[in-house]
């Protein structure tokens, strides 16, 4: 054991305390400080709990601990981050093709002494194209990667310190271990540290453990475990009431919340599940491009080409199978996308995050705020023997008790007249449960549920308060576990005194009941304690936090109007009491969770609840909501229902558990090997009373298994699971700075039911980008095999490079975009989770359709078009044969067609040119059928409709692109496309017609044999 208290940490550096490294951050804390004597304590720290430090042990220790802060991380600078955007994955191919263009340009110039210009065009265009988009995608995705940023807000600013005896206000930053510390309620604590003594005082640990309660503190350890013992007080959580003397005893990156801040800062980001899909998509194009282009270099050589011609050949080969606009597609797709979530309180922060929610197969949620509403409300009362519901809601009534029922009424007044709760000013257009309130968490839950009621009477709680002047009163304290007040009742002729707290310590309190507005007695045999015991177990078993409520009407003669009461030396009755009912509250389920956990179960989605917060409740609200269905058994459920304890089920019994709720404790306790069989012997878990490092632990437990985890959550305490999550989604409402950096995805509506929307926007997208891609490798075949003829028939070239430019950088882009904004296919959201090694973006199903089936007759139509023109012109096909060098051959003006006239080199240039421009035309014209086939999967045009009009208006944009490059003057000379007459607009016709009418065919046959052999060859 350490100085600092700590079992496992090093010392790294000379000057100052060195992080620890991932593996020890992962494990649980391991302190003693909380169980050590304080003479132990104040040796070890060499300091005293009355004066604190000298100034002189002080400067020693200041000197050797350091500062009382964070230390920062390594920042990536903007320009590794931009330049990440404009060389990694998808730029990379481009580059590549870009680089090559030069080098064939270089190749050329050596041979010609006029080279053709279109490599030096295409290297420029990719340059262009790559640099653009990397620009685009850099401000997209720019964010702060500064998640010690936050935690810095966090740092209280100042501190009250006590050293020699002598107390002064410091920059908390110039703490120390061993110094004494003097809080009260609204302060931020300083450091961790350990209550000497205290006052009433209460700390806010949400966004350590994720307790919505303020937890009392105190002198005495109650707990092993240090974060849950009462004798400590956690750096940068919010004291909320009361006062307390403490001793710092772990300060800047040691603290609880530096351990956190270090972990989730050392965890680096994962590839996601897009980016390794693009990935696999750059591999298949780069193996298609190498093998045709070193396929057609060797065949160039056989046909007797120079080596130089045969070299300029293999390039230009690679490079037209880059998909020169795909990048830019990609990009918009996922920008488009991001907008719309955004729309649906879905905003990214990361672009490839959009698809991996999609990809999502196991979503593990926090509760507090995310589940459930984060406020506490009453849930049920009890009264008159029965449990009763209450509105939990806003703006849904679920009461089902009647205020005009006599115990009902005095139900109501106690909970009205013994609660110190207010509501804040300047709320009068907000429904009564979203109001703010001073007062704690459960005394505003109480005055939320009684203004309810009393609004419908024609009243509210603080015309009922004036109306019953209170008299004295006995706060709440947790030794006693009640509170007390006096109150005049109307009319001013008696004292009433009413009492809320602890159920068993009223009911002690209690000789007698009221049932129906009647008082009956209740001695200690009675049945109505039976009664009153059997609803407290069931409202503890739902997970509700229960207050009992009674009251006594005091005597007129002993304690009249105008009686001194004194509430520090008693001298009024405590017991005696006629008790009247129960409240029950918890921290309700938000309204369309339940739905929205459905959902995700129908789509093959499995939710886990992760919380620090107690197991009763998780397991209350998990049933709540469904994370664990109603006929699920969890193996303390299934001995329950059998009448036996959980040791004595036999193994046919615990075949039948398929749920699970795991204490924190115990998970400390398991190894990886225990942590993996739980996941995959139980479809329903819910893990309790967790520690920031087992958040972790459980994410990473689930991307073993090959899941893909989303992780939500709101507080300091979820940063490092979000951050190790393939996708880590925060609450943007209650979410702190620190969970908001540390996502890729902020909830605005802090709503789990938004995570829904997210993930069938996700598969949307997926399916988009492939229909996308689909549409866009299609004309790589009618721009490849031009080339492919060009080489080894020797014919002139049918389709020049700047006219592929013109499909894949102008016709195509719209057309491939739009698809980002087809609706999904009916059973997006019954599908499974996408298997992220069996369903990628880009398989050979996809290539099969693109480039073996739709590609080959649109190169048809094409070469088509191009035989039509040169046949009119009287370059019958088999005269074209072998043509190519006497055709190229600026010198031989002597050409002759299969009519035996002579074409000059210009002649022949233009009509060559022409061919381009119709080949171009032929392509503009076999996408519009391409596009149209890319809207569904599976279903036909027919089942889903052609209301996409960004869709239809992409068809008309690229018609009239096509004729505008064609018939616009200047054309010819500026980028060598030259008019076309009328008629040879139609040749292509056919073939786009035949394309529609094939797929059509195809995608009835996937639909009528499921699993056939149709959809293992070309479903993509």
């Amino acid at each position: 054991m350490g100085k600092d208290g700590y079992e496992k940490v090093e010392k790294k550096s000379k000057d100052k305390k060195g992080k620890e490294d991932i593996d020890d951050l992962k494990k649980e804390l391991d302190m003693d400080w909380h169980k050590i004597t304080w003479d132990e304590l104040c040796t070890r720290l060499e300091t005293d709990t009355t004066k604190g430090l000298t100034k002189a042990k002080y400067e020693e220790v200041f000197k050797r601990e350091g500062p009382n802060r964070l230390t920062p991380p390594k920042t990536t600078p903007e320009w590794i981050k931009f330049c990440k955007q404009l060389f990694g994955g998808f730029s990379t191919l481009l580059w590549i093709g870009a680089i090559l263009c030069f080098f064939a340009y270089g190749v050329q110039t050596t041979k010609y002494v006029e080279p053709p210009k279109d490599n030096i065009y295409l290297g420029v265009v990719l340059t262009f194209v790559v640099i653009v988009t990397g620009i685009f995608a850099y401000y997209q995705e720019a964010k702060s990667a500064a998640i010690m940023d936050s935690f810095k807000k966090m740092v209280p600013r100042e501190a009250t310190v006590i050293r020699e005896g002598e107390t002064s206000v410091i920059n908390a930053e110039l703490l120390t271990l061993g110094d004494l510390v003097e809080l009260k309620g609204g302060d931020k604590v300083p450091a961790d540290v350990r209550i000497i003594s205290c006052s009433s005082f209460k700390v806010d640990n949400s966004s350590l453990t994720g307790e919505s309660e303020p937890q009392s503190r105190g002198p005495d350890c109650t707990e092993d475990n240090p974060i849950e013992t009462k004798n400590l007080a956690f750096f940068s959580t919010n004291a909320v009431e009361g006062t307390a003397r403490a001793i710092v005893i772990s300060c800047g990156d040691n603290t609880v919340m530096g351990r956190i801040a270090s972990l989730a800062s050392s965890l680096a980001n994962d590839i996601t599940p897009i980016a390794i899909e693009l990935e696999h998509f750059i591999h298949i194009i780069s193996a298609v491009a190498v093998f045709l282009g070193v396929v057609f270099f060797f065949l160039a050589l056989i046909l007797k080409y120079e080596w130089l011609e045969a070299v300029v050949f293999l390039i230009g080969i690679i490079v037209a199978n880059v998909p020169e606009g795909l990048l830019a597609t990609v990009t918009v797709c996922l920008t488009l996308t991001a907008k719309r979530m955004a729309k649906k309180n879905c905003l990214v922060k990361n672009l490839e995050a959009v698809e991996t929610l999609g990809s999502t197969s196991t979503i593990c949620s926090d509760k507090t705020g995310t589940l459930t509403q984060n406020r506490m409300t009453v849930a049920h009362v009890w009264f008159d023997e029965k449990i009763w519901e209450c509105d939990t809601v806003p703006g849904e009534k679920n009461r089902n008790f009647d205020y005009n029922d006599a115990t009902c009424k005095d139900l109501i007044r106690i909970a009205s007249l013994c609660n110190r709760a207010v509501f804040l000013t300047g709320q009068d257009d907000k429904e009564i449960l979203n109001k703010e309130c001073q007062g704690d968490a459960s005394e505003s839950a109480l005055l939320k549920c009684v203004e309810l009621v009393l609004k419908d009477e024609g009243s509210n709680t603080l015309q009922f308060r004036e109306e019953h002047k209170k008299v004295v009163e006995i706060p709440f304290n947790s030794t006693n576990k009640y509170q007390v007040s006096v109150h005049e009742l109307p009319g001013g002729d008696q004292n009433l005194l009413v009492m809320k707290g602890a159920p068993e310590r009223i009911l002690q309190r209690c000789t007698s009941i009221l049932m129906n507005g009647e008082v009956v007695d209740m001695p200690e045999d009675s049945e109505y304690r039976n009664k009153f015991n059997e609803a407290y177990e069931k409202l503890g078993g739902m997970g509700e936090r229960v207050l009992g409520f009674c009251h006594c009407y005091l005597d007129k003669e002993q304690y009249p109007i105008g009686y001194e009461f004194d509430n520090e030396e008693i001298n009024f009755p405590l017991e005696g009491f006629t008790f009247v009912g129960l409240m029950a509250m918890i921290d309700p389920p938000r309204a369309g969770v339940p739905d929205a956990v459905a959902k995700c179960k129908s789509a093959g989605i499995k939710v886990i609840m992760v919380t620090g917060d107690h197991p009763i409740t998780a397991e209350a609200i998990a049933k709540n909501v469904g994370i664990i269905s109603k006929e699920s058994h969890t193996l303390e459920s299934l001995a329950k229902s059998l009448g036996k304890s959980p040791d004595d089920l036999t193994d046919s019994d615990k075949e039948k558990v398929n749920a699970a709720v795991v204490h924190g404790s115990k998970l400390k306790e398991m190894e990886e090997n225990d942590i993996d069989k739980l996941l995959e012997d139980h479809e329903e878990i819910v893990f309790a009373r967790t520690s920031p490092q087992q958040k972790l632990i459980i994410v990473e437990a689930f991307q073993r298994a090959g899941q893909i985890v989303a992780v939500t959550g709101d507080g300091v305490n979820d940063s490092p699971a979000l951050k190790k999550a393939d996708i880590g989604i925060a609450m943007g409402i209650a979410g702190s700075d620190v969970s908001k950096e540390a996502a890729d995805m902020i909830l605005l509506d802090d709503n789990f039911a938004s995570i829904v929307t997210g993930v069938e926007e996700g598969r949307l997208i997926f399916d988009n980008l492939k229909k996308s891609i689909a549409y866009t490798l299609t004309s790589n075949i009618p721009e490849i095999s031009p080339f492919l003829f060009f080489i080894m028939l020797s014919i002139p070239l049918p389709l020049g490079t700047v006219t592929i430019l013109f499909i894949d950088l102008g016709t195509d882009l719209w057309p491939a975009i739009s698809l980002a904004y087809e609706k999904a296919e009916s059973d997006i959201m019954k599908r499974k989770p996408r298997d992220p090694l069996g369903d990628r973006l880009v398989n050979e199903r996809l290539i099969s359709v693109s480039y073996g089936q739709i590609g080959m007759i649109q190169a048809s139509a094409g070469f088509f078009t191009y035989f039509v023109i040169m046949a009119e012109n009287g370059f019958r096909p088999v005269r074209l044969i072998g043509l190519r060098k006497d055709w190229d051959d600026q010198d031989f003006d002597a050409v002759e067609d299969s009519y035996g006239q002579q074409w000059s080199y210009a002649d022949r240039k233009i009509l060559e040119y022409t061919c381009h421009s119709a080949f171009f035309v032929s392509i503009v014209i076999v996408q519009w059928a391409d596009v149209i086939i890319c809207k569904t999967r599976k279903l036909s045009v027919f089942q889903q409709g052609m209301t996409n009009w960004v869709l239809n208006t992409g068809i008309m944009f690229e018609t009239c692109l096509a004729a505008f490059l064609c018939y616009c003057p200047g054309m010819e000379v500026a980028l060598r496309v030259y008019p076309l007459r009328i008629w040879w607009w139609f040749p292509a016709m056919p073939f786009s017609l035949l394309i529609w009418i094939y797929d059509e065919i195809r995608r009835y046959l996937l639909r009528k044999n499921p699993k056939g052999w149709v959809e293992k060859e070309t479903y993509y």
